[in-house]
């Protein structure tokens, strides 16, 4: 004998159509700005806490870039001019 549980799932269709809207809010290096500047626009801009900031700000140092927020582009369009006002180089990708 054996049992069948019913077992919901959610489609796989709903989340590819969400992934396929997401977006990347990418923060480019520079040489102009303190690591300190950077951590204080991140956590400001993009809610960090101060420890992703941190390792947002590092890789960004030292792999040239890192995304810092994903999301769909109309949310993530203010957060990118904030930290353009802010002088940092940022991208939705």
């Amino acid at each position: 004998m054996s049992s069948k549980e019913n077992i919901q799932h959610k489609p796989v269709q709903d989340q590819e159509v969400n992934s396929q809207n997401d977006r990347l809010l990418v923060l480019h290096n520079d040489d102009y700005h303190s690591f300190d500047y950077v951590i204080e626009a991140l956590m400001a801009v993009c809610e960090h806490e101060h420890e992703q900031a941190i390792q947002c700000t590092l890789l960004t140092h030292y792999k040239g870039q890192c995304d810092v927020k994903k999301g769909s582009f109309t949310y993530l369009r203010p957060m990118k001019q904030a930290l353009m006002d802010k002088d940092l180089k940022a991208t939705i990708d």
